[in-house]
């Protein structure tokens, strides 16, 4: 669900119309909800009620600033993988006891970082990485809580870019070698084990593997009770799937993911994470485009925007499917046409969408990418010396520019020559 609607024949982001926000801020741009977004963590929360838990919002699905604010000053933890990401959240005044830094290649100057501003917990993922940690944080004289992630082996059944939970990934530790792993960092000063961590991938739709992970967990934190570990805490991870496309198939629902939690592994008496970014953020956003041209081909007609595979990489790095709406509805019983969709940088993986069925598309029409809120603006470039594009938040009649579009001067003097070229 998400609150993207038609009024009046013209899409709407809550209570502000399209055309307004394009003739503000020009084309393309992305618009996010920020009911949706509340909405969406206000699920996850509902889903785990009863039970001590930590909604950790996994930022590297839409990190910017605003979206970070808006879901830490309601409660919600974060889920960071950088460091950047770690200064992100705390400029968003999210305190320390609430940010979890996960990732398989942390370096020394980022766990230096972390531990001095204050942090939950670190998610370590290597034998080499949990020997680093220890060497820091004795060097700090501290003490820094950890878990330890293991990968269970579990098929996700989701595209292999972001399946994260098979022996051939490369995150975790091989769930078959865990107890040697913790009994390592139990003799490491510096290091406080106080949980697991697993995540066995992105855009999930099925609610099995969870189940069979989550069993697996759940067999490890008793073996690690009885070799003397103090097990307090689950990070379950997150990568609950959403809707790309309409149709009448429901994919599970926060609450569904809570009750396979409470089922597997809720009385244990631990302390339940999880990391959520998709589900909360890709619904909660748009991707909005001006067609340029409409091209007839031979046999083929295009619809040229100007959008690009720069401002959203999805659809070429992992043929992946997005609704896209005209902003203007069209009229009922109107004829469609199959149409390729492209954007205009000089690359063919520049495509959208190929032979989709649109309604009649005209020079100068807005169209919208539904589902565009997470892993769109984040994972945006300047391929082409195009310029990153602005992102908007929209709060009932109001909206703002959270992130604005540079200048090509202020692209330009981002560079430097060196001073053998002169001036």
């Amino acid at each position: 669900m998400d609150d993207f609607l038609y009024l009046d024949g013209i899409l709407y982001a809550e209570d502000v119309a399209l055309p307004e926000i394009a003739q503000a801020v020009g084309t393309p741009f992305y618009v996010y909800s920020s009911a949706t977004f509340v909405r969406h963590l206000k699920q996850f929360e509902d889903a785990l009620a009863g039970m001590p838990h930590l909604v950790c919002y996994a930022m590297k699905a839409n990190s910017n600033l605003a979206v970070v604010k808006l879901l830490g000053d309601l409660g919600a933890g974060m889920d960071v993988v950088s460091g950047g990401e770690y200064l992100r959240a705390k400029a968003a005044g999210v305190p320390g006891e609430r940010i979890v830094f996960s990732g398989v290649g942390k370096t020394r100057e980022e766990m230096r970082l972390v531990i001095s501003g204050g942090i939950r917990q670190i998610n370590v993922e290597s034998e080499p990485e949990l020997r680093l940690l220890h060497q820091v944080a004795v060097s700090m004289d501290i003490s820094v809580p950890v878990t330890v992630r293991v990968n269970p082996d579990v098929d996700a059944k989701t595209h292999e870019k972001i399946a994260t939970g098979k022996s051939e990934n490369k995150f975790g530790i091989p769930i078959s070698r865990a107890r040697e792993v913790y009994r390592l960092a139990a003799d490491l000063p510096g290091v406080e084990v106080v949980g697991i961590d697993v995540h066995i991938g992105s855009q999930l739709t099925d609610l099995e593997p969870y189940r069979l992970a989550y069993q697996k967990v759940r067999e490890l934190t008793n073996e690690l009770r009885m070799d003397g570990h103090d097990i307090r805490r689950l990070d379950l991870g997150g990568g609950l799937g959403i809707p790309y496309e309409r149709s009448n198939v429901r994919p599970p629902q926060p609450g569904d993911f809570g009750a396979v939690i409470r089922e597997t592994v809720g009385d244990l008496g631990c302390e339940i994470e999880i990391e959520p970014g998709r589900f909360i953020a890709g619904n909660a956003g748009l991707l909005v485009s001006r067609v340029i041209f409409r091209k007839q081909g031979d046999g083929r007609t295009f619809l040229i925007l100007d959008a690009a595979m720069n401002d959203l990489i999805r659809p070429a790095m992992y043929d992946a499917c997005h609704e896209i709406v005209p902003v203007v509805e069209p009229a009922p019983g109107v004829d469609r046409i199959p149409v390729d969709i492209v954007g205009p940088v000089c690359e063919s993986g520049d495509t959208f969408a190929r032979q989709r069925t649109m309604p009649p598309l005209a020079d100068g029409d807005l169209v919208a990418f539904r589902s565009a809120g997470a892993y769109g603006a984040v994972m945006a470039s300047e391929y082409n010396s195009r310029p990153l594009i602005p992102e908007i938040l929209v709060n009932g009649h109001q909206f703002a520019v959270i992130r604005p579009r540079p200048t090509f001067d202020e692209m330009l003097n981002r560079d430097r020559l060196p001073v053998w070229m002169g001036s």
